[in-house]
């Protein structure tokens, strides 16, 4: 049944994209730049792309919630709940789409008692989407074909392929790439960190670092439905049906234990 869903979804986050993409057109100082709380970024185009989205889920499944990025001030005490609802990151890498890098996406999840059932992550310069539902493996849409796609698996004793944050650079992060023998860095901005991994890009994503809800609900399912495992620190279910938004640290991993491990 979710996966019904999947078809208006795709066209609603390609709508948003074609909406994000008008002011990235623009110059610069049309972009309407401005501080959230945290002080994060915010756009005309962020704002473009949640009122398109949020209006549209409203229209196809008026009875299901929507938490955005955009519209997140919702207590806990509504949320909790929610035993089905939307979550959206309008524009995913505002820094990126600053830069004009084209790394940014649109994330749109279905999330059904706290675990996201469906996903699709849109990157409108890129053409590309991603999509998957529960149970009905992952796929790539890109200059009008579609295609499923599954995670490389590599070993650990063989080159690793490591995803990480363009905007974000950690410092746990040498750390963590010191039990490899080889990698090579593949730096990317947003939620194509998930993806990338779920193509077989990358071979891992580990994330040391503030990341919200909205920014890994839709790019989490189309991992899982390639073949990856994501886990959250001190979380074993339930990610996404809990009081605090932020997020801990999680790793995205296709890697397989070393012959003879």
């Amino acid at each position: 049944m979710t996966a019904t869903l999947l078809p208006a979804i795709i066209q609603i986050a390609e709508q948003a994209g074609e909406a994000i993409l008008a002011i990235y057109g623009r110059d610069q100082a049309d972009f309407n730049i401005s501080a959230k709380s945290d002080d994060s970024p915010l756009t005309a185009a962020d704002m473009a792309a949640h009122r398109l989205i949020v209006a549209e889920l409203a229209k196809l499944t008026p009875e299901l919630p929507i938490l955005s990025e955009e519209a997140a001030d919702i207590s806990w005490d509504i949320r909790k709940s929610w035993q089905r609802y939307w979550l959206v990151d309008p524009l995913d890498g505002t820094k990126e789409f600053i830069k004009r890098n084209g790394e940014f996406t649109v994330n749109i999840a279905l999330i059904d008692n706290g675990e996201p059932v469906l996903g699709v992550v849109h990157a409108p310069v890129l053409a590309k989407t991603y999509y998957a539902a529960k149970g009905e493996g992952a796929f790539l849409k890109h200059a009008g074909n579609v295609r499923p796609i599954k995670v490389n698996q590599a070993s650990r004793d063989q080159l690793v392929k490591v995803v990480g944050s363009r905007s974000h650079p950690s410092p746990d992060l040498a750390g963590y790439l010191a039990q490899f023998d080889q990698h090579e860095m593949v730096p990317v901005g947003s939620s194509l960190k998930f993806c990338l991994v779920a193509d077989g890009t990358a071979d891992v994503y580990p994330r040391f670092g503030p990341t919200m809800a909205w920014d890994t609900g839709a790019g989490h399912i189309v991992a899982t439905e390639a073949g990856a495992t994501v886990s959250f620190d001190g979380i074993s279910g339930k990610v996404y049906q809990r009081e605090q938004l932020l997020n801990p640290n999680f790793m995205v991993s296709a890697l397989v234990q070393a012959t003879g491990d």
